[in-house]
């Protein structure tokens, strides 16, 4: 079997890190990185940027996108900055490149549309990374609903915590990542939701703060070309969606670990219908212990690496030319959700959706 040439479009969210080492071990893959926007700014892995970040994972490196294009990439994974998928996203397409776009899709309606509109005329396939909705679990809960089991859903709680993101400030820059907590983590499970029930997002209602973390999510770092004062990012949220066969789903999406927890976060839902309830804790299993000298809790989680699940789905469909899920349009959906949760909390009312 060939093998696919893959490269990685930025490292600067801090799933490139996961992406890069995951393809570097599958034998039916050439992988290379380039992140010229790129600086380390410490020592650990999880800090480097750019040739000393591919260096420590053993990783192929490119000074430029340009000189990456000119390798031949079958496809690419854009891990930047949420502002700048469209650009990269763009550039692909152009080159006629398939692509897998981390999330959300965009920052803004516009440069959404602009990347469907530029993948769809270049015809090459885009899957936007959603790895959750890989887990065995929620595929068991998918195949129960679509057995009927559960009966007509009316509601779901659903929560997605995690830590504020320490080794890239760019997550805290409205500018850049387009919010804080509402664009980071209300896309995972109104991905699931929209994989579950297939259902179109009509109302969504919202309300942020930022008691937590407040000192750390100013308004950004980068300048705003008016000369004005930048957004702060949100740091807490509720968001509550009505859908269009009924459903009504709660979500938690705020930056509410601790930063001495002993794992980035978590995502759990609650799934009631007519016919039954689930729970779900998707990273659930893990072996527990205390750090003897420091008193200071280890939880080593276990099962499927989801990334490399997600990403294998992705290889496949370049392969055969079969357009993966999570496409395109479930990466806008997803989007208007965050945009309309955005629009609810700056204006204490609910934001209708429209198709």
């Amino acid at each position: 079997m060939t093998a696919l040439r893959i490269g990685v479009l930025s490292f600067a969210h801090t799933h490139a890190l996961g992406y890069l080492s995951a393809l570097r071990a599958m034998p039916d893959v050439d992988v290379i990185g380039s992140d010229p926007d790129g600086v380390s700014t410490g020592t650990t892995s999880d800090e480097l940027r750019g040739r000393e970040l591919a260096e420590a994972l053993g990783v192929e490196y490119a000074d430029s996108y340009a000189d990456l294009f000119a390798w031949g990439p079958d496809a690419v994974i854009v891990t930047s900055e949420n502002a700048r998928h469209r650009e990269l996203v763009e550039r692909a397409a152009a080159a006629g490149v398939h692509v897998l776009c981390e999330k959300p899709l965009a920052t803004t309606w516009e440069d959404g549309l602009a990347i469907r509109d530029a993948v769809e005329r270049a015809g090459v396939l885009l899957m936007v990374a959603f790895p959750v909705r890989f887990a065995s679990a929620f595929a068991t809960l998918r195949a129960t609903h679509e057995a009927g089991a559960l009966g007509q859903l009316f509601s779901v709680r659903g929560a997605n915590n995690g830590m504020l993101p320490l080794s890239r400030d760019w997550f805290t820059d409205p500018a850049l990542s387009g919010g804080g907590a509402l664009a980071d983590h209300v896309v995972h499970i109104a991905d699931l939701l929209e994989a579950l029930t297939g259902s179109a997002p009509r109302t969504v209602t919202a309300v942020t703060n930022r008691v937590l973390h407040a000192e750390r999510a100013g308004g950004g770092a980068s300048a705003d070309p008016a000369g004005g004062a930048l957004p702060s990012a949100e740091t807490g949220g509720l968001v509550t969606i009505t859908y269009a066969d009924g459903l009504i789903a709660a979500i938690d999406c705020s930056w509410s670990m601790p930063d001495t927890s002993a794992v980035w976060g978590g995502l759990t839902l609650d799934v009631a219908g007519t016919g039954g309830t689930v729970s779900l804790d998707v990273f659930g299993p893990a072996a527990h212990g205390v750090v003897a000298a420091t008193g200071l809790p280890i939880e080593a989680r276990y099962g499927a690496d989801l990334d490399a699940v997600m990403l294998r789905t992705f290889l496949d469909a370049v392969r055969t030319g079969v357009q993966p899920q999570p496409d395109v349009r479930v990466g806008l959906r997803t989007l208007s959700i965050v945009l309309a949760a955005q629009e609810s909390a700056r204006t204490g009312r609910t934001v209708a959706i429209s198709e």
